[in-house]
């Protein structure tokens, strides 16, 4: 099988890889890639083969199938995202019981709060950047809060993040795993002293299956990094990227401004038709997996393309289309399997609230076209913009 280059594409493949997707689509579920960064690993980029790539057991998040580790593994400790079962079902059951639906509903009262301030700061000016103004701090806000990192921290974490999902280089990235390391140590070891609080991670601390089982410090640590960086980074695209796909459509806007029932199906279309994860996180073989009429063989990388797999016309008819009362059910946004996204709800709530907000209060929101080009998050975890320049 032929390597296709993706980074031959340039940056027209970063600001729109659908088209680039067909076209391998057309030739098969599967395929040897090169990513722009050089690195060669099979990418899917069918819905059914993703679909079930994301919940066969023979693909393994762990990098020791293949004898490896992640940098952020070593240094913060394993997240749920590289463990396999049994480790991952034990902390994933573990973090369960306080990341209940309830806790995260019992949020929407603060939720509204904060978009309606993050609002009446951003429009006295006419235009912005909505990505700075709404996206990125309301979700910021939201899981600082819920875990129970202070105001004055935010910026640094801020930093940390962008560098971790969307790296500017080898060097940059480590320095910023190690700082967060560091400060995810000082902040535990805080909350240990502090005494009983209602924060999750405090309360996280003090959590007891029923065996006694409780988590260690180093798992405190990468399940506090997993949920600050997954809390916010998928949120923030979500809401941009979605703002972005219902400018672009002044049909659709126009539908949902006259319907707000239309509100939960406009989310789900947002997160099919342009969706915050571009692949899903590396996995490994564990043994041959058939996928269409090609076996993987064991021992090798594996991109689950999620972005490309909700573009599959035989499982969305018209795919490039957006369509908020279209039937999105099945989509891979959030993943599939005992890797769905911990968060969803929440992700959902927060775009839900900030979305009717915005859209209620801004009734000439447009995109601002003198702005120039967007500015797309490099790599292929995130699929976003660095700013969107707006008016209203």
């Amino acid at each position: 099988m032929t390597i296709v280059d993706l980074g031959e594409y340039g940056a027209d493949f970063v600001a729109n890889p659908y088209p680039y997707y067909a076209r391998l689509r057309d030739s098969g579920p599967v395929h040897e890639v090169r990513l722009p960064n050089g690195e060669e690993i099979w990418l899917i980029v069918g819905h059914e083969e993703a679909r079930a790539a994301l919940a066969d057991p023979r693909l393994s998040k762990s990098p020791a199938t293949v004898g490896g580790t992640m940098l952020d593994e070593r240094v913060i400790g394993p997240n749920l995202l590289v463990l396999d079962p049994p480790d991952h079902t034990r902390l994933r059951r573990l973090v369960a019981r306080e990341f209940t639906a309830r806790r995260v509903e019992g949020l929407r009262p603060r939720i509204q709060q904060i978009t309606d301030g993050l609002l009446d700061a951003m429009l006295p000016a006419g235009h912005g950047d909505l990505v700075d103004a709404l996206a990125f701090p309301l979700p910021i806000i939201v899981i600082c809060e819920l875990l129970g990192v202070p105001a004055a921290d935010r910026e640094a974490f801020r930093k940390w993040s962008n560098e971790v999902v969307a790296p500017t280089g080898v060097a940059a990235e480590e320095s910023a795993i190690h700082e967060l390391a560091a400060y995810l140590n000082e902040l535990i070891e805080d909350k240990r002293c502090a005494g009983p609080t209602d924060d999750l991670l405090s309360a996280l601390i003090r959590t007891r299956a029923e065996d006694d089982d409780r988590l260690s410090a180093a798992e405190l640590r990468a399940l506090a990094y997993l949920l600050l960086i997954a809390g916010h980074e998928t949120t923030v695209n979500l809401i941009s990227n979605g703002v972005r796909a219902l400018l672009a459509h002044p049909g659709q806007l126009a539908a949902l401004r006259a319907d707000f029932g239309l509100l939960d199906g406009t989310i789900e279309e947002m997160l099919r038709y342009d969706g915050p994860v571009e692949t899903g996180t590396v996995r490994f073989t564990a043994a041959p997996v058939p996928v269409g009429d090609t076996v993987i063989p064991a021992g090798e990388a594996v991109l689950v393309g999620i972005a490309a797999g909700d573009h599959d016309p035989d499982r969305y008819p018209s795919p490039d289309r957006f369509d908020i009362r279209r039937d999105t059910q099945g989509h891979l946004a959030f993943g599939h399997g005992i890797h769905y996204c911990l968060g969803a709800p929440l992700a959902r709530l927060e775009a839900r609230i900030a979305l009717r907000s915005l859209l209620e209060r801004c009734p000439d929101l447009a995109l601002d076209a003198s702005a120039g080009t967007l500015d797309w998050l490099p790599g292929m975890l995130m699929r976003g913009v660095r700013r969107l320049p707006v008016r209203w």
